[in-house]
């Protein structure tokens, strides 16, 4: 089971080392982070996916909630929120698999934005399981470099809530 957590904390110095250095003494799971700023320098916004039985992610909720910096802990599961991720794939191409990446690229909505005569480089943004579907599509491809940003959710939209 996963469940992603959305802490907003004070936005200072050692905060992301004791937020992790919960996870890391209690053993838990970390499947995603990322952090950053929100409209309010003095505060940044986590997104920690984090994956358990129901008893470890309910733990992580309350001590998350105990820690001085953490502002506010909302968590949800991956069907209640919209979550997104980006890839950046660079890979080797050559006259023979081009059109097939470039079909992919058009299929997946990904978009080529870099090119020298052998290399290209890719970007998507998507969920986390289309990103990891096409990633799936370049196994027969000379993959150079991937770099992945972690998931970013929030939840979904629903009438009369903020």
């Amino acid at each position: 089971m996963k469940k992603i957590y959305s802490v907003l904390v004070e936005n200072r110095a050692g905060v992301l080392c004791k937020v992790a250095g919960l996870f890391w003494r209690r053993c838990y799971n970390i499947d995603s982070l990322a952090v950053g700023e929100t409209d309010d320098h003095t505060v940044s916004h986590m997104i920690i996916v984090s994956s358990g039985d129901s008893g470890t992610l309910e733990q992580v909720e309350k001590q998350l909630n105990k820690k001085l910096d953490v502002i506010k802990v909302k968590t949800f599961t991956e069907d209640q929120a919209v979550s997104r991720e980006l890839m950046l794939i660079k890979v080797h191409y050559n006259r023979n698999n081009r059109r097939d990446i470039m079909e992919n690229c058009s299929i997946m909505g990904a978009q080529i934005i870099d090119m020298s005569k052998s290399l290209m480089t890719i970007q998507i943004c998507d969920t986390p399981e289309r990103v990891s579907m096409f990633l799936d599509t370049f196994k027969t491809i000379s993959i150079v470099e991937i770099t992945r940003t972690g998931t970013l959710a929030v939840p979904k939209c629903k009438d009369g809530q903020a």
